[in-house]
């Protein structure tokens, strides 16, 4: 089974992988990363804290960071030609929250989450894990990655 499955992959030239740079020329990684295998075309999209603190939000905590990462995704996937419903795994890294006893909120960032996923408007859901993190910005709660593909 596992032979077959490779039967169908299809090798990048390097010359055929893209980057997106984003918006800070001199970071060291790529915002997104995009091979084309055969059919498809596979999108590494980088993993995206909430940016900092909102001084327009009452309260900075695992909901609003996740709809804050959720809303730079969605910006870079639009930026790629893609939306949520191309996403087909996602990586989301939660830190302990402080005013929780610095427990995660696992149900403040899915409140958020099913904004995006498995909605009547964008249905598809993707594959994804959830983990428990120590994140290097100061006051970081939240960065989720995504892989999304799209039929070429």
């Amino acid at each position: 089974m596992t032979l077959a499955m490779f039967g169908f992959c299809h090798s990048a030239d390097a010359a055929d992988i893209t980057r997106l740079g984003g918006p800070n020329p001199k970071s060291p990684i790529a915002e997104a990363v995009a091979v084309p295998l055969g059919a498809y075309t596979l999108y590494f999209i980088s993993g995206t804290p909430a940016g900092p603190a909102d001084p327009n939000a009452p309260v900075w905590d695992t909901a609003a960071q996740t709809d804050a990462s959720l809303d730079r995704l969605g910006k870079t996937l639009a930026a790629l030609g893609l939306g949520f419903g191309d996403v087909v795994q996602a990586h989301v890294f939660l830190a302990g929250d402080p005013a929780k006893g610095g427990d995660i909120d696992f149900a403040g960032m899915n409140r958020e989450w099913s904004k995006k996923f498995g909605t009547p408007d964008q249905p598809n859901k993707p594959a994804r894990s959830t983990v428990k993190v120590g994140l290097a910005g100061p006051g970081a709660l939240v960065e989720i990655e995504f892989v999304a593909a799209k039929k070429n």
